[in-house]
């Protein structure tokens, strides 16, 4: 049985996978808008959303914390911090649209856009 296992694996080992949600991530964050399968984005979602409500925190600890998370992206977290989060200072939450494109032609997976509201 499958209890308690939360999120999915996307046929990656540990590594692999939290390297691609850094990557997407920081592409989200960098790009404001990546087009990636719906499985991927349905994953680093909510890791986008959490960096956000960290930087609309916006004291030491908060900037640490993104630093921690993306090491070698200075101007990605400078960008969150003076461009990304003061435009949703209003916003509590909802940072980021899921928009269908439609399904890729090799394999037919679905393809969306992943994208800052």
């Amino acid at each position: 049985m499958a209890h308690r296992i939360a999120g999915s694996k996307l046929s990656r080992k540990t590594g692999p996978r939290l390297g691609l949600y850094r990557n997407l991530t920081v592409a989200v964050l960098r790009y404001e808008r990546v087009h990636t399968t719906e499985a991927k984005a349905k994953a680093v979602r909510g890791r986008v959303e959490r960096m956000i409500s960290l930087a609309k925190r916006g004291d030491l600890a908060a900037r640490r914390a993104v630093v921690a998370a993306f090491p070698n992206e200075p101007l990605v977290v400078a960008k969150l911090f003076d461009e990304i989060a003061p435009r949703y200072a209003d916003r509590s939450s909802g940072f980021t649209r899921i928009v269908r494109i439609g399904a890729r032609r090799g394999d037919a997976a679905e393809i969306v856009q992943l994208e800052l509201v």
